[in-house]
């Protein structure tokens, strides 16, 4: 009984062993020729998935750089355009501007630091009348060039003499300086700017020579700004016919010319053969140039004023009680530092540099030092804000006649004025972040090159042939000297940074 029941249990076991055994077959079999068909029909599949995602993605990137490409050229022919709607994307006094400028499309400019500016121009309280003149009470000019049979024609900045030079650190209460602007020098204006300068107090000024920039439209001006300020672009005849092909120009009916905001001022006949020496006219000598403004800013062509020139004037002299402001250099303080930063990148030509340096360190004039109790000798000169008071005008008079005598790089000049005036030139010198947060600097539309930058030594000026010496400029560096620079030996400098 036991065997039969053993039996059938077997029987049954193995009867589920051969069903589990053909099943499992049937299942690999099965499995197995599906396998090999998906594989079969999947790969190329994916292989076309593969691929056009590829091409997908390289098609999408041409059409990306095409869209960047053509919204670009669409950009610069608008701004150039003569249709009216396509110009006004690009002018900031535009309705069409405003309303992109509404609707978050138009980018805004990035401060370096925060500037401690007052809240509102219109809320700014303008001080009534002028500073008061202790010092220099009465300034007049040499306009007049007193020359002798052996001398050129007359020049710009005058024949002045060393003596003269040195007289004219000696402050009295009247002064009589050169200060540029001699009788038939060069750099007259039209009457019809002369006309319109008369009825400016308050001036924003720039200047373009030789046609290394066009003029940049400042952003957030208010309404009282517009109405208050002059916005005058300075600038040479070269410069001129470069704007009017490549910038739209308006004419009042006065005769006039307009880019935007700014008035330009043509300045004929250049008084110098190097256009960084024209450009320190306007610059240094704005009270020559518009003598009835009672303040002004200057920024360098290149720039694109960001802030209002009401809250500049507020915080950098209105607010502490100054007249004259100018930011200090981001990296050097000494002049000997700025003057091997110049040799270094062939901003001028470095024999004169250093003959420059010499007459400077005869002179005593020492490498800054905190015991000097100034902040730095070197400032970054592209932008001044000044009260027209008759010590700023004396100081700018002077500062300019060392430009004129010797190398075109105020920088260099600025600290050693300072110096010789014994402490009675006030200013203030603001942080170079703050400098950096006052406008947007725009490339040259060239850059600037001039074959005096690559002079290695003096013997290459021995003659004129190649035209390295300036016939009109920086004479003082070729005139004798009163004194032995033979034994002058210029002080060491260390680079305070790689930038530097």
């Amino acid at each position: 009984m036991e065997t039969e029941v053993q039996r059938s249990v077997s029987l049954r076991l193995n009867r589920r062993g051969d069903r589990n055994n053909q099943f499992q077959q049937n299942r690999d079999a099965e499995g197995g020729l599906f396998s090999s068909e998906r594989l079969s029909q999947d790969y190329p599949m994916k292989a076309v998935w593969k691929r056009g995602f590829i091409r997908l993605f390289l098609v999408g990137g041409i059409v990306w750089i095409l869209l960047i490409l053509t919204v670009l050229l669409f950009h610069i022919w608008s701004c150039q355009s003569s249709f009216a709607f396509f110009s006004a994307i690009c002018n900031r006094e535009s309705k069409v501007f405003v309303v992109l400028d509404n609707m978050g499309l138009v980018p805004k400019p990035q401060h370096r630091c925060q500037i401690p500016l007052a809240n509102d121009p219109d809320k700014v309280v303008i001080p009534q009348g002028r500073t008061p003149d202790k010092i220099v009470q009465n300034l007049s000019y040499i306009v007049e060039d007193k020359k002798n049979e052996f001398q050129s024609p007359p020049l710009f900045g005058g024949h002045q003499s060393w003596l003269q030079r040195e007289k004219s650190f000696r402050l009295k209460s009247a002064m009589k300086v050169h200060c540029g602007f001699i009788q038939n020098g060069g750099a007259e204006m039209n009457p019809i700017d002369i006309n319109y300068a008369k009825k400016c107090r308050f001036v924003v000024a720039s200047g373009i020579f030789d046609g290394y920039d066009t003029p940049h439209e400042p952003s957030d001006i208010s309404a009282r700004s517009k109405k208050l300020f002059c916005f005058l672009m300075v600038m040479d005849e070269i410069s001129l016919d470069f704007i009017k092909k490549n910038v739209t120009v308006k004419e009042d009916v006065d005769g006039g010319l307009w880019v935007g905001i700014w008035r330009l001022v043509l300045l004929k006949h250049p008084p110098y053969d190097e256009p960084r020496r024209n450009g320190k006219v306007p610059k240094i000598l704005t009270h020559r140039l518009f003598p009835e403004a009672q303040y002004s800013i200057w920024i360098d062509g290149k720039m694109e004023l960001i802030v209002d020139p009401l809250l500049i004037l507020e915080r950098y002299l209105w607010r502490g009680k100054h007249t004259f402001a100018i930011a200090q250099h981001k990296h050097h303080h000494s002049i000997y530092e700025e003057a091997d930063a110049i040799k270094r990148r062939k901003r001028y030509a470095r024999p004169l540099i250093d003959l420059h340096m010499k007459i400077y360190n005869y002179e005593g004039m020492k490498p800054w030092s905190p015991k000097k109790g100034t902040i730095s000798d070197v400032p970054e000169g592209a932008v001044i804000i000044r009260e027209h008071t008759a010590l700023n005008n004396l100081f700018s008079c002077l500062w300019f006649n060392e430009v004129n005598l010797f190398t075109p790089r105020d920088q260099l000049s600025f600290g050693y004025v300072v110096y010789r005036l014994g402490g009675l030139f006030k200013f203030f010198m603001f942080p170079n972040c703050e400098y950096n947060s006052l406008f947007v600097l725009h490339p040259h539309t060239r850059e600037h090159s001039s074959v005096v930058e690559w002079v290695k030594s003096l013997d290459e000026f021995k003659t004129n042939k190649t035209g390295l010496k300036e016939s009109r400029g920086g004479l003082g560096l070729w005139t004798p000297y009163p004194g032995n620079l033979d034994s002058v030996v210029l002080p060491p400098v260390a680079r305070t940074s790689k930038a530097g």
